[in-house]
């Protein structure tokens, strides 16, 4: 066949090697056009075709854009009797859902991290967009009719199947693909359809989603009902992930999962209205496009691993939690590295002693205070005091009445005996203040300066300093778990070198090219949203979670699996995998190193020009602050004139998150800051050590003794340890 001989545009051709096959024919290059290719229908379908091709031909679509490989040329045997037609060829190009999963990535874009999987998705857009423009409708959009090339350019194939209308006569197009067909076309016949562009516009959305949630389709998700296939999910508008309905879908998206929540709020908008439930309303090309765009823009870089690119919208990295939770890596480090990076000297125990050596003043240290005198008790104590006397002045003067009354009516004497009694006891009787006004306005004024000395601290960066030491500790000891890590990580290779060998043979057969009775284009999709897409993924327990999948089709998968494990023949010798997982692990850790490397050293530059910085700031006290603490004395004042008792002042915290509990050095551990607060008595830097036991000393009041009072460095670790520094 490759020697045949066909007409193209009247001129004798001949057919080079054959480039693919498909259902409805084959596709060769053409001897001397290596820009050109020619597509030969099967026999019995060259008469139903022919019209529609040479319609198209002339209808100049080929040379309208170069996104999409339309028919330029009807090819004819010597006869004159239609074959096909000629096209662009579009070589080194692989089909869209090559992009996918990490799987399929690794074999065919093993550069592609999220930012090129965004970029083709607008460029898809772009390209669906030139057809619209063309006056053409796609019709039968999906995955393997979108060719990606290396650079993120896209085009579109299988353009004789496009709807297509040329001087009043349509030529629909009559096939479809039941993972991209939108609900409102399931269940009739496509042949007899008038497809729009809101029907492109929902095969748009799937390609896009699935780009974008790594494969995961829209409608595959789990229904809170009877198992339905991919078909039925999709003819009933159950969009797995939506928010908006989810009471209505009672669908739930597959585990491990990227959710709408981790968008945008336009972009979910968007996907919300795409498989909504109004087709008028669904993006269309140049909406995409836009949005895409500023989504690629927001893309953020994830502090741990260097391949890892997500939506700034989202709350934390979603390819490490994805990784966590399901254990696959959807970025590897390794896929985009080359040789193993290289750090540059480093001393990490001569830093650690550094950070050791560097005093943070602890709050006490740099709180002003007030040293004011309070002359007299305020107006509020006065008349506290007046209200205390007043009963007895009224008794005083009932006890003179009483006396005047005897003497002036000695007949009442019994009347004035009672009141002279009376006022006897209300002279001598000691009536209490009420403390409940003036504890209150203590505690007030406590508060006060509890809060302005918080935000004290805040504004001078303490807290800062602390949580920035907290931090530079954590990564000296995640610095020595990497080095450690590396060791354990390369035994576990070895160890587990057979079970990955059979992986990596058995992730060479993905079910998409498979022929699996009753697994077609639909439950794939399935299978793949549900993390099976090789005979590597497949387990009995695996298939059978997914919905629609009983015994029946999971013995056929299952068996096809072992068709092809039976063929695997382990090589005791390492093999270019085994090379090339090592060399994963090598540079994951190495990256890792270096990442933590820079952060410790520039932690530590920040840390040394923060101290002195800190310590200036008490010589300009905050007058917030002084106001506060004046409030608290003048209140702390008023309750000693009435001998009303107060509560000791608030301590003053830093509140510090918690750390790794792992001590940071084998040889000579040195304290860790795990607690939640840092007190005024709080933990000095580790060169302030105990000398009984080496661990840090902390602030203490001597409470009683000859020492009462006074201050003194104490073991951490008390009272287990009682070393003490004056």
């Amino acid at each position: 066949m490759t020697s045949m001989q066909v007409k193209v545009g009247g001129k004798t051709e001949r057919l080079d090697k054959q480039l693919g096959k498909g259902g409805e024919g084959d596709v060769y290059a053409l001897v001397g056009r290596g820009d050109c290719a020619v597509k030969i229908y099967k026999p019995e379908l060259r008469v139903s075709r022919e019209n529609k091709v040479r319609a198209m031909v002339d209808g100049r679509l080929a040379g309208a854009t170069t996104l999409v490989a339309f028919p330029a040329e009807v090819v004819t045997d010597a006869a004159g009797n239609f074959l096909g037609f000629t096209m662009r060829l579009v070589a080194g190009y692989r089909a869209l859902h090559e992009l996918y999963s990490p799987k399929s990535r690794k074999m065919n874009f093993p550069k592609a991290d999220y930012r090129f999987l965004v970029r083709v998705a607008q460029n898809v857009a772009r390209a669906v967009a030139t057809v619209h423009q063309a006056g053409c409708i796609i019709g039968d959009l999906n995955h393997s009719g979108v060719l990606v090339g290396p650079d993120a350019t896209v085009a579109l194939i299988d353009a004789d199947s496009f709807q297509f209308s040329l001087k009043g006569h349509a030529y629909p197009c009559v096939v479809g693909t039941e993972d991209f067909t939108p609900p409102e076309l399931h269940g009739g016949s496509l042949a007899k359809v008038i497809r729009t562009q809101a029907h492109d516009n929902f095969g748009l959305a799937v390609a896009i989603f699935q780009l974008l949630a790594m494969g995961k389709h829209p409608y595959a998700g789990r229904y809170n009902g009877p198992d339905l296939s991919l078909g039925q999910s999709i003819a009933q508008n159950r969009f797995a992930f939506s928010m908006a309905r989810r009471n209505e879908t009672r669908t739930t998206p597959p585990p491990g999962s990227v959710l709408l929540a981790d968008y945008p709020g336009t972009i979910a908008a968007a996907l919300e209205s795409a498989f909504g439930l109004a087709p008028s309303s669904r993006p269309d090309p140049a909406t995409w496009v836009s949005l895409l765009q500023r989504l690629e823009t927001g893309l953020r870089r994830c502090a741990d691993v260097a391949t890892h690119y997500f939506p700034g919208s989202a709350t934390s990295c979603l390819w490490c939690r994805l990784a966590s939770q399901s254990g696959v890596e959807m970025f590897p480090q390794g896929l985009a590295a080359g040789a193993v990076p290289l750090a540059g000297p480093f001393d990490l125990e001569r830093v650690w002693a550094a950070i050791r050596a560097l005093r943070i003043p602890i709050p006490e240290e740099v709180l002003p205070v007030w040293s004011g005198t309070i002359a007299a008790p305020s107006l509020s104590v006065t008349q506290a005091k007046g209200k205390r006397h007043d009963p007895a002045i009224l008794g005083g003067v009932a006890l003179l009445i009483a006396i005047i009354g005897c003497v002036l009516a000695p007949k009442a004497a019994l009347l004035w005996g009672g009141l002279g009694l009376i006022g006897l006891v209300r002279v001598f009787a000691t009536d209490k203040v009420d403390s409940t006004t003036f504890r209150k306005a203590y505690r007030d004024a406590d508060s006060k300066v509890r809060l302005a000395s918080q935000a004290y601290l805040q504004r001078i960066g303490l807290r800062e300093m602390h949580i920035l030491r907290a931090d530079l500790e954590d990564a000296v000891i995640r610095y020595r778990q990497v080095q450690d890590g590396l060791v354990q990580a390369l035994n576990q290779l070895k160890l587990t070198r057979e079970e990955r060998q059979r992986a990596v043979f058995l992730d060479r057969f993905l079910i998409r090219r498979a022929s699996i009775p009753g697994i077609g284009a639909g439950k794939t999709a399935t299978l793949a949203s549900f993390g099976i897409e090789t005979a590597a993924d497949i387990t009995a327990s695996t298939v059978r979670a997914v919905p629609g999948f009983g015994e029946a089709l999971t013995a056929k998968m299952l068996a096809w699996r072992l068709g092809h494990e039976g063929k695997f023949r382990y090589n005791a010798t390492p093999d270019p995998s085994d090379l090339q997982a090592e060399q994963s692990t090598r540079v994951a850790f190495a990256t890792k190193q270096i990442e933590l490397q820079r952060k410790i050293q520039l932690g530590l530059a920040a840390l040394q020009a923060a101290v002195p910085r800190c310590l200036s700031t008490k010589n300009t006290p905050d007058q917030a602050l002084m106001q506060a603490l004046q409030e608290r004395a003048i209140a702390e004042h008023d309750c000693a004139a009435l001998g009303i008792s107060v509560p000791a002042p608030t301590e003053i915290t830093i509140d510090i998150p918690k750390r790794t509990q792992t001590l940071p050095s084998r040889a000579n551990p040195a304290p860790v800051t795990s607690g939640s607060s840092i007190p005024t008595s709080a933990r000095l830097p580790a060169t302030n050590s105990c000398p009984s036991c080496g661990a840090s000393m902390v602030r203490r009041t001597a409470r009683k003794g000859k020492h009462a009072g006074r201050q003194f460095w104490g073991c951490s670790k008390f009272p287990v340890c009682k070393g003490t520094r004056s």
